[in-house]
């Protein structure tokens, strides 16, 4: 195992509706406003399940998929009983409770605005344009393809280097002399680029020319190697496919800015507590 890890474990905590079809086969058909169950006479739809999802995705990790519906539905019960009480109550006429509203129906309606004016407004054309634009320029870095052979003395990979000058075959001495994972493929460690080998192997190959290999092992903790150069190339560039997502997001943070600094032009912004004030920012007129 020679190469530098660049892999980093990726884990999504996100439930979406679909997620949900693997504890019950009829949902791939629902629709947001089917009914699944009732409180008194409160409907609780699939829609709302769907938003319960997205709320406890993280809790939902906790257990299998199977049981994922029965869970929301228990959420969204307890919910509805617990809102119902509230009402009764009177809280839902508190003033801080009023507050509290609206201060979450500004955030749904941010995020509504965010999702559909500008994420959803993102194209297909749009992030083809973004892909040519970003790539218009690509000049990949230089991979190199390459094969070694690995044993644990320097006087056994002085030994094969005697014998490749010979004219021995450096794929068949690979499988019979290599004692790392690639000797039974002839020592083929494929394409890769600099920086994913320890550094005495990663410099002595890209010193090479193709064909050629090395006249000295070369040691690393490893053991010692002969390393032979099969041929080089420029790192082609991504297709749109895997960069798709990185894209997407920068035109998002692009028209975000863009929209921010558009509704700010064509807004008043007045900040009455003079601590909270920036630098140029209007300030209130004082007597």
């Amino acid at each position: 195992m020679f190469r530098i890890s660049m892999r980093r474990p990726v884990q999504t905590l996100a439930v979406s509706l679909m997620a949900l079809s693997l504890g019950s086969v009829s949902l791939s058909a629902a629709e947001p406003g089917d009914v699944v169950a009732k409180v008194g006479e409160a409907e609780i739809t699939e829609a709302d399940l769907a938003f319960a999802a997205k709320d406890l995705g993280q809790e939902l990790q906790r257990f299998p998929p199977a049981q994922w519906r029965q869970l929301l539905l228990d959420a969204v019960v307890d919910m509805e009983l617990l809102a119902q009480a509230a009402r009764q109550d009177g809280l839902d006429q508190d003033p801080d409770f009023q507050k509290q509203m609206e201060f979450l129906e500004l955030q749904a309606l941010r995020n509504a605005y965010l999702s559909q004016k500008i994420g959803d407004a993102i194209s297909d054309e749009d992030l083809q344009a973004a892909y040519d634009k970003e790539f218009a320029d690509f000049e990949g870095a230089e991979e190199v393809n390459a094969r070694h052979i690995l044993v644990k003395e320097k006087a056994e990979a002085e030994e094969l280097i005697k014998e490749l000058d010979g004219g021995a075959d450096f794929a068949e001495l690979a499988r019979e002399k290599s004692t790392g994972p690639s000797g039974p493929n002839g020592g083929d460690l494929g394409f890769f680029g600099r920086g994913q080998m320890v550094p005495p192997f990663d410099e002595a190959v890209f010193a090479l020319d193709p064909g050629t290999y090395t006249k000295e092992p070369v040691e690393t903790q490893f053991g010692w190697h002969v390393i032979k150069l099969e041929g080089k190339r420029k790192q082609e560039k991504p297709a749109l496919e895997e960069v798709a997502n990185g894209l997407r997001q920068q035109l998002f943070r692009d028209r975000y800015e863009a929209k921010m600094a558009e509704l700010k032009g064509a807004a008043t912004v007045e900040v009455l507590d003079e601590k909270l004030a920036k630098p140029g920012e209007e300030k209130p007129a004082t007597e």
